[in-house]
């Protein structure tokens, strides 16, 4: 049985809450269609008729400034017995969100001089806010209503399968033992992955207890607003040409998740082949980067690959080279001092990037290779964070057609590895790639004064 699905067909109505926000920030713009959606929502779990609701919104939209923030003051305001715990991902962005609605509490009700620790401050009849984040103990404290804002800070931790069952484990151990008898819990996030908090609860037996408000930033059929299909949620704060801008440099796999709120696998969508021109030759005028990713070692079934990337004065990037093999350790140092040598002959000014593995190991690895290349100009990274991660900016550039393939023997072999990833049998070719790309663009941002986010 899946969750249900909100409707526009509320039964009940608690006008209330919509002056209140009037009244204690009136500079905020609330009468728009997807806020008082979701204040509907909320109306029923004032009310009771909702025990467990999800909010789906993109980043921006006001759902935090509403629903975490103001809608526990109005429920403390109207039941100053009330016990509420905020959670978020860390106990900085809760606290942030205690501060905010200690602040407005401050002039709505009066609060306990004893209790106003930003972790936990109470009111004279002894309801409050208690604060937590991921992974911080709550033992002692109930509450009959849990809000729970963006349990996942980032995509690396997102795609970490690690972290997810620490958010998991969060929610079942501390906060879902914490529920008083008639408790509600509202979740509110943007999508990271089909398998984040909100898409774990969907796939349990407790699923089907979910009320759930959808609203992507570009309509979909069905919209639960009536809004024709591709219309923006808030035009005047995002317009669809906002918003396709947002996407292009996301790339559709984030934009799906975060903005549609329609999280789904990488498999072989990441990079799809049709992406990619074939092109005689890059400009001769360009930056240049070579970066490697270095096999364990001999033939255990990954392969060292140092790949040439090029970016022109239109900041469009091209893949010139791709040196690829299952060599020992020694062939490896000889190629990698061969390759550089041929790119100094051929270039201006070509930097070799080496990607050091972590551990102690790593760094002696790349210190060899970095005294092979003496006269070169070369640098060494560490590898953080997980593969596809790693990969994101650069896929968005593919997908917008910003990366372009030097007609080279080598083609057929990197275009299995890009479609096929991060299924496939390799991605040696594409951790290469994605450090030369993040190296080129970081250069160009560097440059220009902003800041690469990805």
């Amino acid at each position: 049985m899946a969750a249900r699905l909100m409707t526009m067909t509320t039964p009940r109505r608690i006008a209330a809450f919509e002056p209140w926000l009037e009244q204690v920030t009136p500079a905020y713009t609330w009468q728009v269609d997807h806020l008082a959606y979701i204040r509907a929502a909320l109306d029923q779990v004032t009310s009771g008729a909702i025990s467990r609701l999800m909010i789906f919104c993109p980043p921006r939209h006001g759902k935090s400034a509403m629903t975490t923030i103001r809608y526990p003051v109005w429920r403390l305001a109207r039941e100053p017995e009330l016990t509420i715990i905020i959670g978020a991902y860390n106990q900085t962005l809760a606290n942030r969100f205690s501060r905010q609605a200690r602040k407005i509490a401050a002039t709505q009700m009066t609060l306990d001089p004893e209790r106003t620790a930003v972790e936990e401050w109470l009111t004279v009849q002894g309801g409050g806010v208690r604060a937590v984040g991921v992974g911080g103990g709550i033992t002692g404290t109930g509450a009959k209503l849990i809000m729970i804002d963006d349990p996942v800070k980032s995509r690396e931790e997102a795609e970490s399968a690690a972290f997810r069952d620490r958010v998991w484990d969060w929610y079942t151990d501390d906060l879902y033992t914490r529920r008083e008898p008639g408790a509600a819990c509202v979740l509110i996030q943007t999508r990271w992955h089909e398998d984040d908090l909100a898409g774990r609860i969907l796939a349990s037996d407790d699923g089907p207890n979910w009320t759930v408000v959808n609203l992507p930033a570009l309509a979909d059929v069905g919209d639960p607003l009536h809004r024709e299909q591709g219309a923006a949620l808030w035009p005047d704060r995002y317009d669809v040409a906002a918003l396709e801008q947002i996407r292009s440099v996301l790339g559709t796999y984030s934009f799906s998740a975060l903005y549609q709120q329609r999280p789904t696998p990488p498999g072989g969508g990441m990079f799809q082949r049709e992406w990619f021109d074939i092109v005689g030759a890059a400009p001769a005028q360009a930056t240049r980067v070579r970066a490697w990713d270095r096999a364990a070692t001999e033939k255990d079934g990954d392969y060292t690959v140092g790949l040439l990337m090029a970016k022109d004065a239109d900041n469009v990037f091209y893949i010139e080279d791709v040196v690829r093999g299952q060599f020992s350790d020694l062939a490896a140092e000889k190629i990698i001092a061969q390759t550089a040598a041929i790119d100094a002959a051929r270039y201006a000014n070509v930097t070799t990037w080496l990607e050091q593995e972590p551990g102690s190991s790593g760094k002696v690895v790349s210190q060899i290779t970095i005294r092979v290349l003496a006269g070169y100009n070369v640098k060494a990274e560490r590898s953080t964070g997980d593969k596809s991660t790693r990969a994101m900016p650069f896929a968005a550039q593919c997908e917008a057609r910003n990366v372009k393939l030097v007609k080279g023997a080598w083609n057929g072999a990197l275009l299995e590895e890009l479609s096929s990833f991060p299924y496939g049998a390799h991605d040696d070719q594409i951790d290469a790639g994605s450090l030369a790309f993040n190296k080129l663009a970081l250069q160009r941002e560097r440059r220009s004064g902003g800041s690469y986010n990805g």
